[in-house]
């Protein structure tokens, strides 16, 4: 799904469908617990998860929980795979659906209800619909940034909107990604929609077009590659990439390099969730308890570049200046993107490859 390098990542090993761990895994026994008695909770996530290992094993020690991570890809790909292993469950909670695919899974009923005490700090007011079977553990709204050093230099005005983006003096200055292949391109789609409208979208991206608009397919072409604002070997200093994207662009002292423009930025949530025919519910829903305590939610800035959704986790300490949470973000009714995505993603397809 994102975001920015570096980051350490917990491997845990799962083999498989069977039951036998090798190389320093273990063997379950028939009630799912390993050999030190634990009960092995399976949690299915997108490849951008990291958490610190010493937060995990305390709470694995304090919970005697052996937590196992299996990444499935991109969000849309991690959606994909609970829909088709609905009537088998590939693990007994899932972190990382976001608010593009949510009305998705909980319209195959993939989650089972489950509402944490833990949601009413804040969680619980991004829940699709006021619903109770996915838990909100984080913010990562997609935005335009811009690189400032680029402007400065080249003595050209930052756009500032939707708008600007279309003037001529920003021809030939942008790359996005594919809303077909990329999460962060479908938010910018969807982004233009909620600014739009229905009808205005379209003419919207073919004044993009013709202005010069590089799309790519995914992410990491776009910000590692052909952003300017990234390692300076690109050639485009606008890029659709999320509002958190500046923290990892400072200089040396503390001096933002890069700015995403707020008044561009759709909202991504992240959710997670007990999945229908888990093999341990309970065990699962203290799992959703733990992403959404405070202990967990003060380490997503800085691990996952996203805002928690805890009223009471204070940002770091150089976020508000650099990276400050979209106060007014964009959004459009999860049902309505479920009902409409491939649709104006075909359309999209058909006006603009």
């Amino acid at each position: 799904m994102r975001r920015h390098p570096p980051r350490f990542v917990r491997a845990t090993a799962v083999c498989g469908a069977v039951t036998l761990f090798v190389s320093g895994c273990t063997l379950l026994s028939d009630d799912g617990s390993d050999d030190s008695g634990a009960t092995v909770v399976e949690l299915a996530t997108h490849d951008s998860w990291n958490a610190p290992a010493e937060v995990i094993e305390s709470f694995e020690q304090r919970h005697d929980i052996d937590l196992r991570i299996r990444k499935q890809g991109d969000a849309g790909a991690l959606a994909n795979k609970l829909v088709l292993t609905q009537a088998d469950p590939i693990a007994d909670l899932a972190y990382g659906i976001d608010s593009s695919f949510a009305s998705r899974v909980l319209s195959e009923d993939v989650f089972a209800p489950y509402q944490s005490p833990n949601g009413d700090a804040g969680p619980q007011q991004y829940a699709p619909g006021g619903g109770n079977r996915l838990s909100a553990v984080d913010l990562g709204d997609v935005c335009v940034n811009i690189d400032l050093e680029w402007f400065a230099a080249h003595d050209v005005p930052p756009p500032e909107n939707y708008s600007d983006l279309t003037d001529p003096r920003y021809e030939n200055l942008m790359v996005a990604e594919s809303p077909a292949t990329s999460s962060p391109g479908l938010a910018f789609l969807l982004g233009t929609i909620a600014e739009y409208g229905t009808e205005g979208w379209q003419e919207y991206w073919q004044e993009l077009e013709d202005n010069g608009l590089r799309v790519v397919s995914g992410w990491t072409e776009a910000y590692n590659q052909s952003f300017s604002g990234a390692s300076g070997d690109g050639d485009r200093p606008i890029v659709v990439s999320y509002a958190s994207s500046p923290v990892a662009e400072v200089d040396d002292t503390g001096r933002p390099r890069t700015e995403a423009l707020l008044e561009t930025c759709y909202r991504q949530v992240e959710y997670a969730g007990v999945l229908a025919g888990a093999d341990h519910p309970d065990r699962a829903e203290e799992v959703v308890d733990f992403l959404l305590s405070e202990r967990f939610q003060s380490t997503v800035a800085k691990n996952m570049y996203v805002y928690p959704t805890r009223d009471d986790v204070a940002l770091p300490s150089n976020w508000d200046e650099v990276a400050p949470k979209p106060t007014d973000p964009n959004e459009l009714d999860s049902a309505k993107v479920a009902e409409h995505r491939k649709q104006w993603i075909d359309e999209w397809r058909k006006q603009f490859t």
